[in-house]
């Protein structure tokens, strides 16, 4: 959001909100000063949607209302549009905000119904679940429902009509004429070979749509060995048109109740986000910022807190899925159920639509801690134990952190990232490719880097920060003394950080200049922790640059450095996905749709991709 557009009125804590939203898709919650919800909307790039409600021209007074009551706004990011369309859906069901019911219209999503019987029909269905049988879905639009039961129609060819005229008819009609229904109403199927064909309906609405899709394969190969090509191509489009569907359902499964807890750790705040599936939709999700021990270890935080949490009077599900199980699992479910009265079990989410969930906590999670720690509101608190543990004149406003990141000497770039009062300033974030140094040369980058960097500043004669930080021990430390001496900044404070001999985090060591031991900082220190905060940001923009650069330059794909990814197999993904920016954007299931890569492979891929 531009100054001249900017609301003067919005309050601080909304200000600091909007300086750090994702620009990607997702649903955002408008809540009062009492945390009750006031609305509920999607977005499908939320930092362009939320910011548009805090500008000076309103499209309605009904907008200008709502910011008025606005006190807090949670996000939720998702992969895509549809799923933020759906998400947005269950939580207005599940709030009812106020203001969603003045703007939005209210109406359920629709569902596939499949009645109970001896012969089930398949049918439309939107409002009250009365009917009974089985609901799949929800989808997002009633043409998606059309469109699959069409689908399920020409490859099934299950009854559709209502039962009355079902039980009234004595000859076939039109549908099975042509050869969308099997004629159950005149005994024309047997009550085994009709169950046989909605049994396979079942399997593709449940997610198990490999097998349909293997039964049409061979049909598809079936027809072109008789030559009946008009027949394949129907087959091979029914294939696609089965896809399509699947992809409307991102966000559903058809799990039973569950938790999915997603966890993120950094500069000692632990985010702790639970995703609620409920008749396998994502019904929410709730997001904890425990108070964290002095020396504790995640096993330690995810033990305590799925004891604290779900003894609490907590709902407990079922299951409760984890990235990786605690060292206590075991006692942990006994322990829950007992207090459920029934059977609850700890669970790695390893494959499938449970680890799509589990994906989607752990992104969120990463996505709510580094919010909290862009805009908590003890970042100052932050920045004075700093000035106060480096011995510094007044409380650093501005602090620039360098990097260098390469592969074996090439491609190498430098980072420069900037903090202020507010937190990371990615406006005067800058990135440096290197050139004209030996490959390897960490010490000539950042020499290169420093002198471009400050050399500017000093021609265009603008301010310099209060403090700069090289990652680095005394080597890296010294070639920035030389930098800074050589362009006669004398009054910048600076400092080395490494990791230290064991390289653990939290025993970081500071270097200052002309001093021969590092200063040790606590681990609870949270002059330490902006310290972690601002060296990791650097480090992983100058990898998310260097990859960049690399995969642009094409001298050496991120691909050949995976285990079982050879020459073939590189090609089989470049002409599947058309290029390396889709490959990244896709997810492990996408991948794995590529010819000769196996789930597990895809898996691998995406988890280095994304490292």
């Amino acid at each position: 959001m531009s100054e001249p557009d900017a609301d003067s009125s919005i309050k601080p804590q909304i200000k600091k909100i909007l300086a750090h939203l994702s620009s990607k898709p997702g649903v955002y919650q408008m809540l009062d000063k009492d945390g009750e919800t006031l609305y509920v909307g999607k977005a499908k790039n939320l930092n362009n949607r939320v910011k548009s409600y805090f500008v000076k021209k309103h499209q309605s007074p009904k907008t200008e209302l709502l910011v008025t009551y606005i006190e807090d706004i949670h996000t939720t990011v998702t992969d895509t549009e549809t799923e933020a369309l759906l998400l947005e859906n269950n939580l207005i069901k599940k709030y009812k905000p106020r203001f969603n019911v003045i703007f939005r219209d209210d109406k359920s999503y629709p569902f596939v119904f499949l009645s109970g019987g001896d012969f089930p029909r398949l049918a439309y269905h939107r409002g009250a679940k009365k009917e009974k049988g089985e609901y799949f879905g929800p989808f997002p639009s009633t043409s998606a429902v059309r469109q699959s039961l069409s689908l399920m129609q020409k490859v099934f060819q299950v009854r559709q009509c209502e039962d009355s005229y079902f039980a009234n008819r004595s000859r076939p009609c039109l549908q099975y004429q042509i050869k969308r229904c099997t004629a159950p109403c005149v005994d024309y199927i047997s009550k085994e070979d009709y169950q046989k064909d909605v049994d396979n309906i079942r399997l593709f609405y449940r997610g198990k749509s490999d097998k349909v899709i293997a039964r049409l394969q061979k049909k598809m190969d079936k027809a072109s060995e008789s030559l009946e090509f008009e027949l394949a191509a129907r087959y091979r489009d029914q294939i696609k048109q089965m896809r399509h569907v699947m992809q409307q359902q991102v966000i559903s499964g058809t799990a039973s109740d569950l938790d999915v807890v997603g966890v993120a750790y950094a500069s000692g705040t632990c985010c702790i986000l639970l995703v609620f599936i409920r008749n396998g939709m994502i019904v929410g999700n709730k997001t904890y910022y425990p108070k964290v021990p002095k020396h504790s270890d995640l096993d330690e935080i995810i033990n305590s807190f799925l004891t604290f949490y779900y003894l609490s009077g907590a709902e407990v599900p079922k299951q409760v899925f984890l990235e990786k199980l605690p060292e206590d699992y075991k006692t942990i479910a006994e322990a829950l159920s007992e207090h459920k009265q029934s059977k609850v079990a700890l669970k790695v989410a390893s494959r499938g639509q449970t680890k799509e969930w589990q994906e989607f906590a752990n992104k969120n999670a990463q996505h709510s801690l580094r919010a909290r720690l862009n805009s908590k509101s003890n970042f100052t608190k932050r920045l004075l134990e700093l000035q106060k543990s480096l011995q510094l004149e007044s409380m650093p406003k501005h602090v620039e952190c360098f990097d260098i990141s390469h592969t074996q000497g090439n491609q190498t770039v430098g980072s420069c990232v900037v903090f202020d009062e507010n937190g990371p300033k990615k406006s005067d974030y800058r990135i440096f490719n290197i050139s004209g140094i030996e490959p390897g040369d960490d010490y000539a980058a950042m020499e290169q880097v420093l002198t471009r960097r400050y050399k500017r500043l000093k021609t265009d004669e603008k301010a310099l920060p209060d403090l700069v930080i090289v990652d680095g021990g005394k080597g890296q430390l010294a070639k920035a003394e030389d930098v800074f001496n050589q362009l006669d900044i004398t009054n910048v404070p600076l400092i080395g950080v490494s990791k230290g001999s064991d390289r653990k985090v939290g025993m970081e060591q500071i270097w200052f200049p002309g001093q021969h031991r590092p200063l040790l900082l606590d681990e609870d220190s949270k002059a330490l922790h902006f310290i972690q905060h601002i060296r990791d940001e650097s480090h992983r923009f100058a990898i998310t640059k260097h990859r960049h650069r690399r995969t642009k330059s094409g001298t050496k794909s991120l691909l050949e450095e995976i285990p079982g990814v050879g020459a073939k197999r590189r090609q089989s993904l470049l002409r599947h996905f058309g290029g390396w920016q889709e490959i990244e954007k896709a997810s492990a299931k996408d991948i794995a749709k590529a010819p000769g890569v196996s789930l597990s492979l895809a898996q691998k891929i995406y988890d280095y991709l994304h490292s």
